[in-house]
């Protein structure tokens, strides 16, 4: 669902393995929409943290909301899950090198401007993370979108320089989905 399409995204959903990916495939929908591509791989990163801590700790249920916020000079991304229990950051050195847990939370640290987390309600938390955004990005978000048809003037087609040899197999960019499926 998506609440107010230029500000704000909110997901929710069973945090499976399966899912986890879809979500990061709706974020970088998101994100792209914003005109936010450089952030997605880190926004991606930490979701992806954020919701494999719900999946392998929460309890009673692994039902979560994952919401996406563009503020004027931050992304903020946030997870709400239904465990009050707040999670515990391991300290690096006490991590086993070849351990396969234990590092999320600090990965979210290292990928992010900020992150944090605070109780919500009687039953729950959020655990959330910022990703400062471009300059350019924050002045497109400030201004309204223009709903204005213009005309423009035709164009002529520029002459190619090189040829195209059309009896070869076109070569195709692999395809990308925004739809979650």
């Amino acid at each position: 669902m998506i609440s107010h399409p230029s500000r704000h995204c909110t997901v929710e959903l069973q945090a499976l393995p399966s899912r986890i990916g879809q979500v990061r495939r709706i974020l970088s929908a998101q994100l792209r929409y914003w005109h936010l591509d450089p952030l997605i791989d880190r926004a991606a990163l930490g979701v992806t943290e954020l919701l494999t801590n719900v999946h392998q700790h929460a309890q009673p249920d692994k039902t979560c909301t994952v919401e996406i916020e563009l503020l004027l000079d931050r992304l903020m991304v946030s997870v709400h899950d239904h465990d009050p229990r707040l999670p515990v950051v391991e300290d690096m050195e006490d991590v086993a090198p070849l351990a396969t847990c234990g590092r999320g939370l600090a990965m979210v640290a290292a990928v992010s401007e900020s992150w944090g987390v605070r109780p919500d309600g009687e039953s729950g938390k959020v655990v959330w993370f910022t990703l400062p955004t471009p300059a350019s990005a924050r002045a497109a978000a400030a201004r309204p979108p223009r709903r204005k048809a213009v005309e423009k003037p035709a164009r002529r087609f520029a002459e190619v320089e090189h040829r195209v040899d059309l009896r070869r197999a076109p070569e195709h960019a692999p395809a990308r989905s925004a739809v979650a499926g």
